[in-house]
């Protein structure tokens, strides 16, 4: 029986721990029941869900201390969850959603890891009918615009989501797409604004990317 390699860390976030189980590497791959396949995730992109990125280090330094009193909180394409991992242990009221089937697993043990309540867990796609998920005051995520034609969808996805007022935190490390989801937001009635991250010390590798930041 195939299984995977898994790696056990603790990430300090200002006086936070956070203990996470993530994928060994990005060689990773399991999908004995073709689930991922079934949903067009390849075995080249399958194991991304599963490590650590610069990106979401950013983002979970970022919501160490954003004002999330009173605020229901989406966070999109959640990968291993950083940020909602960071908002929970604040006691935020805090939804994850990812497309890859394994997202959620990881999640639930990662919260049991950080003995912390249980963070609603969504898996479902930009593009995928209602998902019952509601709206939100608050709609965060990193690294999320990997291609031309996500652009749109996650637009749309976070326009359907989003209450008439929000405020939507995207960390974008730079992979070009960024100033066409913009462009994209505005039309849709965001007031836009981007700036370094402040959090570059902290942080286990480089970031050149910029913090995105929408409102309406």
């Amino acid at each position: 029986m195939p299984s995977l390699r898994i790696r056990y860390q603790t990430m300090e976030f200002g006086d936070m721990d956070i203990h996470i189980r993530t994928l060994r590497d990005k060689q990773q791959f399991l999908d004995i029941d073709c689930e991922a396949i079934n949903l067009g995730i390849s075995s080249a992109a399958w194991p991304i869900f599963g490590v650590v990125w610069v990106s979401g280090e950013v983002l979970a330094y970022l919501m160490l201390d954003y004002h999330v009193a009173g605020k229901r909180i989406l966070e999109v394409g959640c990968g291993i969850a950083l940020a909602s991992l960071v908002l929970n242990h604040r006691l935020a009221d805090i939804t994850a959603t990812d497309y890859h089937p394994e997202a959620g697993p990881f999640l639930l043990e990662n919260v049991h890891l950080n003995k912390g309540k249980a963070i609603p867990f969504v898996r479902t796609g930009w593009g995928d009918a209602d998902s019952g998920l509601g709206e939100f005051d608050l709609i965060i995520g990193s690294d999320l615009l990997y291609e031309r034609s996500h652009v749109n969808l996650l637009a749309g996805f976070i326009d359907h989501h989003a209450k008439s007022h929000c405020e939507v935190i995207l960390i974008d490390p730079g992979r070009g797409h960024h100033a066409c989801f913009s462009k994209k937001m505005i039309t849709l009635g965001y007031a836009h604004s981007q700036n370094k991250s402040a959090y570059a010390k902290h942080l286990t590798q480089p970031f050149q990317g910029q913090v995105l930041r929408y409102q309406r």
